[in-house]
């Protein structure tokens, strides 16, 4: 049998309901969204200056006649191409919680854009390095003048300036998800 308190047996008095003063009726204050986190105009303006560089770099980088000559040159144009996009959505799905006064803190979405902006920014800044010292070596060759090195470098500056403004999200986002 189970050992379960009945109240027959193990009656419960209420408790006295003490006077209520104006300071203690007030609900209970719920934290601020931290700027920078999805749903804020703080969110909006980060997924904006991830999403510029990046497309930058992709424009600047497709329109250098020979960077297939490198492996690391295209993988770069493949990094910034999902930096990009991933921005832009991210900034349309901001924009539209702003306009509508939605909260973006549900566990899932938090998640998944913690997620991707971990795999996003791994990737381009994997790509950027890369591409960094293609360029270095290509610099140090002497083949300058043959190839587009202000191109690259260009593409290349872009692709960490993307980076960096995607390492906040992903810490904010990050730290939401861990708090939760």
């Amino acid at each position: 049998m189970m050992n379960v308190s009945r109240p027959v047996i193990h009656p419960v008095d209420a408790l006295p309901v003490a006077p209520t003063t104006g300071a203690i009726d007030r609900p209970p204050v719920r934290m601020k969204d931290v700027q920078g986190m999805p749903g804020t105009t703080g969110g909006l303006i980060l997924r904006l200056s991830q999403f510029v560089p990046a497309l930058i770099s992709v424009s600047v980088m497709v329109t250098t006649s020979d960077f297939r000559s490198a492996t690391a040159f295209c993988c770069l144009v493949l990094a910034v191409s999902l930096q990009s996009m991933w921005s832009l959505s991210l900034f349309l799905v901001d924009a539209y919680a702003l306009l509508v006064r939605r909260s973006l803190r549900n566990h899932s979405v938090v998640q998944c854009f913690t997620i991707g902006d971990g795999v996003t920014s791994t990737l381009t800044f994997a790509a950027a390095s890369a591409s960094a010292g293609i360029t270095v070596l290509i610099n140090d060759l002497g083949q300058c003048n043959v190839n587009h090195c202000t191109r690259f470098e260009t593409a290349t500056a872009m692709a960490f300036i993307s980076w960096f403004a995607v390492s906040p999200s992903f810490i904010l986002n990050f730290w939401s998800l861990a708090t939760h």
